[in-house]
């Protein structure tokens, strides 16, 4: 009988990386104990005509829910993550993300939460070594992915996967009522606080250039789009856009075989410097939140007009390729079918295409996400209270929520829509209110800590009648009484000299 030498080697590889595994996740415990962890149990429980009420319920179980979750655990705040997508398939990353690494600088320490031994080298170094981690670029982004799922279960973060939110209504009595679609039927819970960890799209979606609505669906994708990128194989693909997804986009049609494909960029070259990384210091990280509006939009609207480049080597995946043609100036200026061919022209030639990614990015659009119908007519934007000087216009920026300093929806009416306050948007349109907090890697603790300490404060003020009758109630004695022993007054002391 011949054995599986193959299946021996992998078993033999794993014992070691699952014994790293185990002593890193033995250390983390320790360090949570040190740091007196778990939290001490000081949340009232609410509850309503019999139905518990959540403490926080944070729609989304990505890298920013997880990151939300653990700094309220950290601070004695039950959360619940509700997540449409399946176990481990939380987030942009095993399912529409197509980069072969993540952008972001391996030593970044993204949501650890300020726990060096819950952070991606940590993880990674436990299983791999320190000369692997010496040798690595950049983070593969499945492993990222995996590094995610593990950070799920050892900071045991309550998660319910398969489960739509559908419908949000806060309630002027405090509360917050969840439409939820389950794999067991439809129900509903409510909550004291809503987080909203949505991701890069979440008050929205793809950005669809209008030039496409008359393109039947069939013969185009917005990068974002869960795609059978085999199906391309043979075809001449036009992809819109010089981004990073735009090049993720455009590596991965090739790498499946299409027969060409062409880059149709707007600009006449591309942009070299990511200004984002520049401004992304700590003072910054800190301080946003309190910088006055004209600056805030001032730094923002800069960081978009200067647009992010692709990475390096997202590009040189593109280009290392004979038949990807970079064709600079050719914004769209309109598109046909024909004889199932796609007819694209701009400024310089027509393209003659069979398949269409859009990779135009995303952004606020109440109208598509029908679960916040009932919130969209009364969120506060940045249009709403702010103009800015001529010729700084941002029609992202004036979209974006105004939010509060614990990332709350403020209305936009005074009383039009009581309890709003208590959703709190914690993804990527935060960042005009908030800085880049509530997102991206690098700030992602910072963010989520900040996000946890004004809820633990908010829950405070609501609750201190309750906390107040605690403390009168609260008869834990330091002392006994057989401490000491009451000494006579002085006219009545016998003085013995101590020999």
């Amino acid at each position: 009988m011949k054995s599986d030498s193959s299946s021996i080697t992998t078993s033999l590889a794993a014992s070691p990386r699952a014994a790293g595994l185990a002593a890193l996740e033995h250390r983390l415990a320790q360090d949570l104990e040190w740091l007196g962890g778990p939290a001490r149990d000081w949340m009232p429980r609410r509850q309503h005509e019999g139905q518990d009420v959540l403490d926080v319920a944070i729609i989304g179980g990505g890298q920013a829910g997880l990151a939300a979750a653990v700094g309220l655990a950290q601070l004695g705040i039950r959360a619940l993550i509700f997540d449409r997508a399946s176990a481990g398939c939380e987030g942009p990353w095993a399912t529409t993300a197509r980069m072969e690494t993540l952008r972001s600088p391996k030593e970044l320490t993204g949501p650890a939460m300020g726990l060096p031994a819950l952070t991606f080298r940590a993880w990674f170094e436990a299983q791999f070594g320190l000369a692997a981690w010496e040798a690595l670029d950049k983070i593969p982004r499945l492993q990222w992915m995996d590094y995610l799922r593990w950070y799920r279960r050892v900071m045991a973060v309550d998660v319910r996967n398969d489960t739509q939110v559908v419908g949000l209504h806060p309630r002027p009595d405090g509360r917050v009522r969840l439409d939820l679609k389950t794999p067991a039927g439809a129900s509903s819970v409510l909550a004291r606080r809503v987080v909203l960890a949505t991701g890069r799209d979440g008050l929205g979606g793809p950005a669809i250039p209008a030039f496409m609505q008359n393109l039947p669906r069939a013969k185009w994708a917005h990068s974002s789009h869960e795609l059978d990128y085999g199906r391309l194989a043979g075809l001449r693909v036009g992809v819109i856009g010089a981004g990073s997804s735009a090049m993720d986009s455009a590596g991965t049609a090739l790498e499946a075989g299409a027969h060409s494909v062409e880059l149709l960029i707007r600009r006449e070259d591309l942009p070299r410097v990511n200004k984002g990384k520049g401004a992304g210091v700590p003072g910054l990280t800190q301080g946003h939140w309190d910088l006055p509006d004209p600056l805030k939009w001032q730094l923002r609207h800069y960081i978009n007009v200067a647009n992010v480049p692709p990475p390096h080597g997202s590009t040189l995946r593109v280009s290392r390729f004979p038949n990807a043609y970079f064709n600079f100036g050719c914004p769209v200026r309109g598109l046909r079918l024909a004889d199932d061919v796609i007819h694209v022209a701009t400024p310089k030639a027509d393209f003659e295409l069979d398949f269409l990614i859009v990779a135009t990015g995303f952004r606020v659009d109440w109208a598509s996400r029908a679960e916040f119908s009932a919130i969209a007519p009364h969120i506060r934007t940045w249009g709403d209270r702010y103009e800015p000087q001529p010729g700084s216009e941002d029609g992202e920026l004036s979209d974006s929520p105004d939010l509060g300093p614990v990332f709350e929806f403020q209305q936009r009416s005074e009383g039009a829509c009581p309890g709003i306050e208590r959703i709190h948007c914690f993804c990527y349109p935060a960042a005009l209110s908030h800085g880049t907090v509530s997102g991206d890697i690098p700030a992602i603790s910072d963010g989520a800590q900040r996000l946890a300490s004004g809820l633990a404060s908010l829950f405070y003020r609501e609750d201190f009648e309750t906390h107040y009758a605690r403390l009168e109630a609260f008869a834990e004695p330091e002392l006994f009484g057989d401490e000491w022993t009451p000494s006579p007054l002085p006219g009545s002391r016998e003085f013995s000299p101590v020999s």
